[in-house]
């Protein structure tokens, strides 16, 4: 096949620039047998997203290599010294997880940023997401790198850029730092060398630190004292959370944490399980079959870069059952304020925050408690922003979104899986010291405040033609808004890319205080939620459904769960989405 010309033009650049000669043999290799792969390759530059790089790693300008990494972080480093002129040396804290090539890109991000001036804190070894967000500012840097691709497949890795708040790359910088880095096109604009010197290796002393931070989360140390040998059952998948996560529960009083030997190493393959992702049952197999032969109390695992986390809990008929998203940050948020309040330590200018997708729960239970709750854009780094915005204003509490991200307190301003099953593991000795389990904490919940019950659908449209058709759908929805959905009326709808929020009743609109995102929300009468959205990084269009009833009693779980499964299909009808 005739290679694309971008194609062609990037392969000579590499063939004839000063790039290794066995990156070289491997280009002319793949010219002969395997032309498609050698597109794939080359036909584009590997995207410097908001969030930083992620991509399959292997040779060439749209893969993951320590060329393109260096190039990234090159002007990442150009843009932050831009902004920070010379009076002061700029500072760096980098960090990796378990996957294939994650050290060496993380020892390349160390050294580019060591080149051009930065005095560097490079982790020993790996560390989770939520330390590198730590020490950020722990260390007063400027700037953070987490080599990472989170929960993809092992063919990917990624990098993750944070700024001096500890939190993801946010307006302006984002954007800032995608056209610095679209500026480096040569090897030649790419400082590698004489700065070693500014390479400080740190390790234990940082996660003594982090660790003591993550103890003052603690609400109940007596329960966990009374109940330190709480059954716990915990899977890194591989990943880097068997660095802290064992050390931290050890440290909270818990001692008899199992662990899921066959995932404790550190493997990039991920051997036991098929994609390393706490939100898939199949990655959870495992840890669910431990648990169920030694009758444990409780199950977590955390993924590869240990900043999510996934739950599953013992039913009252034996069962085991996963936890979503919404589930586990519903009963974080309900423990960490009712709790509060039972102790006298609720302040009032405590506040939660989660996502405009997360379930509607959490800031109903914050309303009940006198709580501030703010809404914030789909992604953590929003959750981040919003408690830098509010710093020393109010105390930031607990937020989280319903992909499994979790945070509680403020010295850390990304999702911290290490934070969260300590708390995790705290909740379940609180509710075994009463004789109960995590699930009747759940039905607890429910009963208190109504069954909330939420499902995704993600609709792939690949292709030219698929991202017309996303926008298509998106038009559609707007210009035609739903007088109702599945029998009960819209009563309030959200545009966030006009930033207006209706009352479809009086037809009067508000302003809404987010920054501007093509998203849909329609809320109806009977407290149902509709969130309508197109991926960031994928051709897909996502539609997030959530309803709620009431509950009687634990008996009825099963029975409401299923009403409100058929009441989700009804509104998937309704749009013409089944």
């Amino acid at each position: 096949m005739a290679l694309d010309k971008t194609a062609e033009q990037n392969v000579n650049i590499w063939l004839n620039g000063n790039y290794d000669e066995d990156t070289k043999s491997a280009i002319r290799k793949m010219m002969v047998e395997n032309p498609e792969e050698l597109n794939e390759s080359f036909y584009k530059n590997l995207e410097f997203g908001t969030g930083g790089l992620r991509g399959i790693m292997g040779i060439g300008t749209n893969r993951m290599n320590r060329y393109t990494v260096a190039m990234a972080t090159q002007g990442l480093a150009n843009y932050v010294l831009k902004n920070l002129g010379n009076d002061n040396q700029p500072k760096a804290a980098v960090s990796h997880d378990s996957r294939n090539n994650s050290r060496q890109f993380a020892e390349i991000t160390a050294k580019v940023l060591a080149a051009n001036g930065f005095k560097v804190y490079l982790f020993e070894d790996l560390r989770p997401t939520p330390e590198l967000s730590f020490a950020v500012r722990h260390y007063g840097c400027n700037i953070g790198v987490m080599v990472t691709a989170s929960h993809n497949p092992k063919e990917y890795n990624g990098y993750k850029a944070y700024w001096s708040d500890g939190c993801q790359l946010v307006a302006p910088h984002d954007t800032n730092v995608i056209d610095e880095v679209l500026k480096i096109t040569a090897l030649e604009d790419i400082k590698t060398e004489g700065g070693d010197k500014n390479i400080q290796i740190i390790g234990k002393e940082t996660d003594d630190v982090y660790l003591a931070k993550v103890m003052e989360n603690s609400i109940m140390p007596d329960v966990v004292k009374r109940q330190h040998d709480l059954k716990i059952v915990y899977s890194p998948l591989h990943g880097t959370g068997i660095t802290l996560v064992p050390k931290a529960l050890a440290k909270m009083g818990f001692t008899n944490v199992n662990i899921v030997e066959p995932q404790a190493v550190a493997d990039g393959n991920f051997p036991t399980t098929k994609s390393p992702n706490p939100e898939e049952k199949a990655a959870m197999e495992l840890s669910m079959k431990l648990a169920q032969d030694i009758d444990a109390d409780i199950v977590m695992a955390t993924d590869p870069d240990a900043d999510r986390v996934g739950v599953a809990v013992k039913r009252n008929d034996g069962q085991w059952m996963l936890l979503n998203g919404n589930q586990t940050a519903s009963i974080l948020i309900y423990y960490l304020l009712m709790q509060r309040k039972s102790l006298g330590l609720q302040q009032p200018n405590d506040y939660i925050v989660k996502t405009i997708v997360t379930s509607e729960l959490l800031a109903d239970i914050a309303h009940k408690n006198g709580v501030k709750s703010y809404d914030v854009l789909t992604g953590f780094k929003y959750i981040g922003n919003k408690i830098l915005e509010l710093e020393g204003r109010e105390q930031f509490i607990g937020g989280g979104e319903e992909s499994y991200g979790y945070l509680i307190g403020d010295f850390v301003r990304d999702k911290d899986a290490v934070s969260a099953c300590t708390m995790i593991a705290e909740i379940a000795a609180w509710a075994k010291d009463q004789g109960k389990t995590f699930f009747d904490i759940l039905c607890d919940l429910y009963v208190e405040y109504g069954f909330y019950k939420e499902d995704l659908l993600s609709i792939t449209k690949k292709g030219k033609s698929g991202s017309e058709e996303i926008k298509q759908m998106m038009c559609d929805f707007r210009n035609n808004t739903p007088a109702q959905i599945a029998g009960s009326k819209v009563v309030c709808v959200k545009d966030y890319s006009t930033l207006l929020s209706t009352d479809t009743a009086t037809g009067k609109a508000e302003p809404i205080d987010l920054p501007k995102s093509d998203v849909l929300q329609f809320f109806t009468a009977d407290g149902s939620k509709v969130t309508v959205r197109p991926s960031g990084t994928e051709p897909k269009i996502k539609f997030y459904f959530g309803v709620k009833a009431p509950l009687a009693s634990a008996a009825d779980y099963d029975s409401t769960n299923q009403t409100l499964a058929q009441k989700i299909e009804a509104i998937k009808a309704s749009l013409g989405l089944a």
